[in-house]
């Protein structure tokens, strides 16, 4: 599960790249090089296939490390733990570090005189907003522990934890356990299919609270059983081959829309095609890669920090490459792409020694920059 999670986050850095240029009108970024369909950028099926699973299999796999934390110590421990591993960077964090991804988010905006008189604590605390970026992911995820605290105060005897044990560990466990996918797709459905300019409706299609906590309690109550890990590990080739089947299909019959619309994730074969791999991969990497190392133990330490810090990169160089430059644009996929995987742990591994900001920045005590 470790080695799944950070190479998880390494797509999502990946994935970000691709998004900063794309042009099939993904909220973000800094826009593609030309118009669709006049210019395919055939690079942005990356997007198509990455965007449908990698958020909801980050949430399965924190519901799983969740329940194996809480088995291992108290749960006014775990949500403090949470409390300064999640909710400090993602509120603090933005005024100390995140400003600057705010800065080059509202760039454009600063040239059309938009922030023109304005004082500078608010443009400050403007572009430390915009700057929260990919750390919504850590705010839902905050959010879900206390969802999580509550299911369990409810239910102390964990009565529920092991029927979903029996069940999805039994006989037929295999097919309940791809009919979540019917859950999944209902969770899709909660979001705001006409959201209204001018309201916070795109902002919730953005955080989608209720559809993650769908993959993060089943993490949960489901795949958190040894059996039920098994039983997938089983039976790996045959997931990832209708996994790439379902996503073949959803490729061919949408690339040029707006993979993050909607009217899109609610699809049936969205969902169909990110429940799959989520359970592809899962099986996947129990089968083959149980197993660590030198560099995967450090990945597994450090992929928090990356993901925290690594839109900075993308943010300040892929603006400036396409402001102020003539780059061709596989150069500029090239070096971004190169910057994004190098000066994402240089920057992380600079800030975690710093006192206050590491604790700011990546919610580590001060003993972890000594580890």
């Amino acid at each position: 599960m470790d080695n799944l999670r950070w190479v998880t986050v390494l797509l999502v850095l990946l994935y970000h790249v691709v998004y900063f240029y794309n042009n099939k009108g993904v909220f973000g970024g800094i826009g593609g090089f030309g118009e669709y369909p006049e210019w395919h950028q055939y690079q942005d099926v990356v997007m198509y296939i990455l965007y449908p699973w990698f958020m909801p299999l980050l949430f399965l796999l924190a519901g799983i490390g969740s329940r194996y934390a809480l088995e291992k110590v108290p749960a006014g421990k775990w949500f403090g733990a949470r409390t300064r591993k999640l909710l400090v960077p993602g509120t603090i964090g933005l005024f100390v570090f995140h400003w600057m991804v705010g800065y080059f988010n509202t760039a454009v905006a600063s040239r059309t005189g938009m922030f023109d008189g304005m004082p500078a604590v608010a443009r400050y605390i403007m572009m430390a907003v915009s700057g929260t970026g990919p750390l919504w992911f850590i705010q839902v995820l905050w959010l879900l522990c206390i969802v999580l605290l509550l299911l369990r105060a409810l239910d102390r005897k964990d009565r529920f934890w092991n029927w979903c044990g029996k069940v999805f560990g039994g006989k037929y466990g295999l097919v309940w356990v791809i009919l979540l996918g019917v859950i999944y797709w209902a969770a899709e459905q909660t979001l705001i299919r006409n959201p209204r300019p001018e309201s916070p409706d795109g902002l919730l299609n953005l955080y989608k609270p209720l559809f993650y906590m769908a993959p993060f309690l089943f993490g949960y109550y489901v795949f958190s059983h040894d059996e039920v890990q098994e039983k997938l590990a089983a039976v790996w080739p045959s997931l990832q081959a209708l996994a790439v089947g379902f996503g073949v299909a959803l490729v061919v019959s949408t690339f040029g829309q707006d993979n993050t619309s909607p009217q899109y994730l609610c699809s049936p074969l969205n969902c169909i095609y990110g429940w799959m791999m989520c359970l592809a991969l899962m099986a996947w990497f129990k089968a083959k890669f149980d197993r660590t190392g030198k560099f995967a133990g450090y990945m597994t330490r450090s992929s928090f920090g990356l993901y925290i810090v690594h839109y900075l990169v993308i943010a300040s160089l892929g603006y400036m490459m396409k402001t102020y430059t003539q780059l061709p644009p596989l150069a500029m996929y090239l070096i971004l792409g190169v910057a994004v995987f190098t000066l994402s742990p240089l920057i992380y591994e600079i800030l975690r020694r710093i006192p206050v900001v590491r604790w700011c920045v990546f919610g580590e005590k001060a003993q972890s920059a000594r580890k």
